[in-house]
């Protein structure tokens, strides 16, 4: 199969398209033109090539994560971006905060690659600056040596044969470079489904009817219609009357079109400021936006010139999106289509390598256009829900990946999987899973198929702190699962043996699952010891980060109220880890600031028969936590 559309053809690089001097009165060839302009120096329209393992497009959560997970595991991986800011819906251009199952107010708050970076921001950008929160993940991804990331780059042609991708084609506007990515595997993270449209991969688009998978929320009848693009905006308390003037563009609202959408806070702009119905939201996102803009400062006026909010008066508005944040467009069709039953009645999927918990939260195509009705309908859950692995590869184009708001669910499934938390996590599963089919020469197929091979990835997903739902550490080569335990002390509800039990989390059955001990001004230890010595390279420690928190980046005072900015109290700062053999110190290593939830030692390998780990320090909380320490040998 071929499906190549020709960007260079629209700008007139190349394809014999012809310029038109002024000058000269004639047309040139752009062949001939970009020959002359290399005679004279002007080296414009650079081609480069890359030849890479793993090519990731988009780099929005999803893809970061994705693109994070695949280097981590050794794969040579090019990250597609066409913005200069990482993030996507979460970077400071479009200033959605990051939700997922938190929502459930439970345990469920996504971690791995996800939490490494909120937990940064919340120690590094302890002031909540939007452009802040753009470097962390900046700072994240050109920190892997094994990801060459291409800013400001847009993907505008794919070559796929025998339904497998070869090669993408991509344009710098800032470097004027054109680039060729070879690679073996591609994650379509474009939220679009951009690549997937290329490549001729079949995709769904608009709300099925109820009848087509006995869906109770879906539509009466199908159509092309889906949730739509919203514009936030920032607002600041100054100390003097700010008057605003909207442009004559800007439409005008009254008291009743507010009947369904509450002014509370006007610090941050609502998400209820949102446009679909009659358009596209891919093909009419110029038109789209300037509507968006016309819904946001209409809004904007009625709050400060209406009469009805006089608390608005010292309030000017101090950023404006100009990015419109997307909901849906393009699904890519997997061997798993998800519905509506799948995040309200759960099953465990046995290809189960990520987990949702927001609502079932459908908006109307309608949106500002219609302010009669509601601007959504929230039907929340009471837990949370497998997603397989089946659902993040194409069914037709055989090494093609998604992640993010365009896998393989219905429109109402998607309602609940589309926001960011959720979509991290399919990032971080399918960079690990394309990594891990490249070194055993096996598709996604069989990968999702064949049981073996299946729960050997699932333990590689959790042992990388990937939480997957009922699914407990049984790796064979943990050694630390060998091995007996001694305490300086320990808690009612926290025994030490549960560093060993297989969670690395509460899981909501009434037990702990981390060994617990008083600082009490003391330097509480637990100790692991082997009846014959081990060979070790490798110490893996998973501390409390206080799961049952929000942690989030907002505009939103009501958010930020629930947080805590800085390292969470409950994790450990200061610790110590000593290896003994025939009671003799082997190896020590102390760590202090100590901040993340996931925590790896490597060394080089030794000779031991006891690993003690003493705490010096917590950030606050007057309890040691660890909830589960791990030991290899990966030589």
């Amino acid at each position: 199969m071929k499906n190549r559309r020709s960007f260079l053809k629209s700008v007139g690089i190349g394809s014999g398209a012809l310029f038109f001097n002024p000058e000269m009165g004639f047309c040139k060839s752009s062949e001939l033109v970009k020959e002359e302009l290399e005679n004279n120096g002007v080296d414009v329209y650079r081609e480069k090539e890359y030849d890479v393992d793993i090519a990731v497009i988009g780099g929005g959560i999803s893809g970061i994560c994705a693109a994070i997970a695949a280097a981590r595991n050794g794969s040579s991986v090019v990250l597609i971006h066409d913005r200069s800011r990482l993030g996507g819906n979460a970077s400071s251009e479009i200033r959605m905060h990051v939700s997922g199952s938190s929502v459930l107010e439970t345990v469920w708050r996504e971690v791995g690659i996800l939490e490494e970076m909120m937990l940064d921001d919340s120690v590094t950008n302890p002031q909540n600056a939007y452009p802040m929160w753009d470097f962390v993940m900046y700072n994240k991804v050109i920190s892997e040596p094994n990801i060459t990331l291409l800013l400001d780059t847009m993907m505008y042609e794919a070559e796929a044969e025998n339904n497998v991708i070869s090669s993408v084609k991509a344009f710098c506007s800032q470097t004027e470079e054109l680039y060729t990515v070879k690679a073996n595997h591609f994650a379509d993270c474009t939220g679009d489904g951009t690549l997937a449209a290329l490549v001729g991969a079949e995709f769904m688009r608009g709300r099925e009817a109820k009848s087509k998978w006995d869906e109770s929320l879906g539509q009466d009848i199908a159509d092309e219609v889906g949730m739509g693009n919203s514009l936030l905006f920032m607002a600041d308390k100054f100390d003097d009357p700010m008057p605003y003037t909207p442009p004559d563009w800007a439409r005008k609202y009254t008291f009743k079109d507010f009947e369904h959408r509450g002014i509370r806070s006007i610090e941050y702009g609502y998400w209820w400021l949102e446009l679909a119905g009659k358009y596209d939201i891919i093909n009419d996102g110029q038109i789209l936006r300037h509507e968006l803009l016309a819904v946001l400062f209409g809004v904007w006026d009625y709050i400060k010139n209406s009469g009805n909010h006089p608390e608005s008066e010292n309030w000017a508005l101090t950023w404006v999106g100009m990015i419109p944040g997307k909901r849906e467009s393009r699904r890519i069709v997997g061997d798993v289509i998800m519905t509506q039953r799948d995040t309200q009645v759960p099953q465990n999927y046995p290809d189960r390598v990520a987990y949702g918990g927001w609502p079932l939260d459908d908006h109307p195509a309608e949106g500002m256009d219609d302010t009669s009705i509601k601007p959504n309908r929230a039907v929340h859950l009471k837990g949370p829900y497998s997603i397989p692995l089946r659902s993040l590869y194409s069914k037709n184009v055989q090494n093609l990946w998604m992640a993010g708001r365009n896998i393989s669910v219905s429109h109402v499934a998607l309602s609940s999987s589309r926001v960011m938390a959720t979509c991290s996590t399919l990032g971080q599963a399918v960079g690990t899973a394309m990594n891990y089919c490249l070194k055993r020469s096996i598709s996604s197929r069989e990968l999702a198929t064949t049981d073996t091979v299946l729960k050997d990835f699932q333990q590689k997903l959790l042992r990388q702190d990937q939480s997957i739902l009922n699914v407990v550490n049984e790796d064979g080569d943990d050694l630390a699962r060998k091995a007996s335990l001694s305490f300086s002390s320990e808690t009612e509800e926290g025994p030490a043996k549960f560093i060993i039990d297989g969670y690395n989390r509460k899981v909501e059955d009434g037990k702990s699952h981390q060994w617990q001990a008083e600082m009490n001004g003391g330097q509480p230890w637990v100790e692991l010891r082997w009846n014959s010595p081990v060979n070790l390279n490798t110490v893996e420690l998973t501390f409390d980060t206080g799961l049952n928190r929000y942690l989030r980046i907002s505009g939103q005072k009501v958010v930020m109220e629930n947080q805590i900015r800085g390292a969470q109290p409950e994790t450990v700062s200061d610790y110590r880890i000593e290896f003994f053999y025939n009671k003799k110190l082997v190896y020590s290593d102390f760590i202090s600031n100590n901040y993340y939830r996931k925590v790896s030692h490597e060394f080089k390998e030794i000779k031991t028969d006891a690993l003690r780990i003493t705490i010096f320090k917590t950030h606050g909380d007057p309890l040691a936590r660890i909830f589960e320490v791990r030991c290899y040998n990966e030589s």
